[in-house]
């Protein structure tokens, strides 16, 4: 029997014993008065003869972090929600039977307590017990004696230690929350209304990927997981809904990688009478205020590079960023031949039988994409890759389409929407034999999409962010796991 197993055997024991005794071993009516934090928040300034004059009681509820014993005084950490305080435990203070049940208690198991509040002679902030509880058994050791785990896949796959033994992972998941409270104010100030679409779709559409399927059974159809909510939301502005956002899950039936889930969260807006050069502006004004809010500045550390988010930001065209970080010359870039030589030259593997506009991105992504830091909006992109994005007037083969990049990676693509519905039906029939000769990514006909456009759609434009990309970026995690608090993967052996 290995160690971890002979712990769990002798907290089992401990716990039968207990119950032996009569002792109610999962209770639920222990309500404690404070919290950590309001404690010392609220006391941890008074000096210590304040401190004992106190006649209010204080009751604590949480989990033992750390115990230290001196016979018959001892002394554990108690951690909640807010944070730790230390708690002394002292056998003449909580009577026999209290001193009998702190003797059977573990590193892990979570505990009521209540008492007074003094300060050790090393001038730390105590609450001396009055009385204990246990709450609930902890019945399996804590890893690595609490000092955290090391393990990054336990870590992930067991994310409740995770939180249990580092407080940072704790405090990066809050700071997630307040970003995600804080970009829902920022739409909601500029009147945007949230609203919610579809998660399950009869066609899957709005991005270039490969869905779930799933299936109802009492209307006999299949049914999709959707990849993006953007159709549905060009609904709602064909019925006067003008300004829109979602934060929405996302679903693609894809690779894993550091910078994919095939879970994700997503921020999608759309804004009648506006660009997509509007939406670059609104797009510089989101982050600066997040920035301003979480890390109190626009400047941030990502992986080691200083980043600096002070608009105006870098503008390139698909062609420049090739030009500027690949050192290719203009008019090689015109063609696909071109492309292709240019590829070859610099050893990228690129597949020589993709059209010009889908040869043109995958040649970006591999020389210029990794070395996009300082956030940069980078435009120009092919129609053949745009399938819902409005032409640009004086380029028709382009379209009125940005996608972001800071830290070297994608975070928000944005375009001008496409409400031609003839234009739109065009489109989707290319997209449609694209599948049919085995491109799997293309989109599909949405006939009512197109009856939607044909009652009439203001001009406007759209965008989407990834939500934990944006994270990563002001949390500083190289993985989205990290951003992600029950990321998938695979079952366990």
């Amino acid at each position: 029997m290995d160690e971890a197993s002979e712990q769990m055997e002798v907290r089992r024991h401990k716990l039968l014993k207990l119950k032996e005794s009569g002792l109610a071993l999962y209770p639920n009516d222990f309500k404690p008065s404070h919290s950590t934090s309001q404690i010392v928040a609220g006391f941890g300034s008074l000096p210590d003869d304040q401190l004992s004059a106190l006649s209010t009681p204080f009751s604590l509820a949480g989990r033992i972090v750390g115990m230290r014993s001196f016979g018959k005084a001892s002394f554990f950490h108690l951690q909640d929600r807010k944070g730790r305080l230390q708690v002394y435990v002292r056998q003449d203070r909580i009577g026999e039977e209290g001193h009998r049940l702190f003797q059977s208690l573990d590193v892990g198991d979570i505990v009521g307590v209540w008492g007074g509040l003094f300060r050790t002679k090393t001038r730390e902030l105590t609450l001396d017990a009055h009385g204990l509880r246990l709450l609930c058994k902890c019945l399996r050791p804590l890893p690595e004696k609490w000092h955290g785990l090391t393990d990054v896949e336990i870590r992930y796959r067991q994310r409740y230690l995770d939180l249990m033994v580092k407080p940072e992972v704790k405090e990066l998941f809050e700071k997630r929350s307040r970003i995600i409270r804080l970009v829902r104010r920022f739409f909601e100030e500029r009147d945007f209304l949230e609203v919610e679409t579809p998660m399950m779709q009869s066609i899957p559409g709005g991005a270039a990927a490969r869905p779930f399927t799933t299936h109802h059974n009492t209307l006999d159809m299949d049914l999709y997981l959707r990849v993006a909510p953007e159709l549905f939301l060009k609904r709602l502005l064909v019925g006067g809904m003008e300004r829109v956002f979602e934060l929405n899950r996302n679903f693609r039936n894809e690779g894993i990688s550091v910078r994919h889930n095939p879970e994700f969260t997503m921020l999608e807006f759309y804004q009648a009478y506006a660009t997509y050069e509007d939406l670059m502006a609104l797009t510089e004004e989101l982050f600066v205020t997040v920035a301003r809010e979480i890390l109190g500045s626009t400047q941030l550390s990502c992986g080691g590079q200083a980043i600096d988010l002070n608009p105006p930001w870098r503008r390139l065209t698909l062609k420049e960023a090739i030009e500027q970080y690949g050192g290719a010359e203009r008019q090689r870039l015109a063609t696909a031949e071109g492309l292709l030589a240019f590829a070859r030259e610099k050893d990228l593997s690129i597949d020589g039988s993709l059209p010009y506009g889908k040869l043109i991105v995958e040649v970006f992504e591999k020389i210029a994409e990794p070395r996009l830091i300082q956030p940069t909006f980078v435009a120009g992109y092919p129609i053949e890759v745009s399938p819902l994005a409005r032409k640009n007037d004086a380029h028709p083969a382009l379209v009125d389409r940005f996608e972001l990049y800071i830290a070297g990676r994608e975070l928000a693509n944005a375009f001008s929407e496409l409400n031609d519905p003839l234009d739109q039906r065009e489109r989707f029939v290319e997209q449609a034999e694209a599948r049919q000769a085995g491109d799997e990514l293309a989109s599909a006909m949405d006939e009512d999409f197109l009856r939607a456009l044909e009652y009439g759609m203001p001009p406007a434009a759209g965008e989407g962010i990834g939500i934990d990309r944006m994270v990563m970026l002001f949390t500083d995690s190289p993985s989205i796991r990290d951003v992600i608090l029950f990321p998938l993967l695979r079952p366990e052996r």
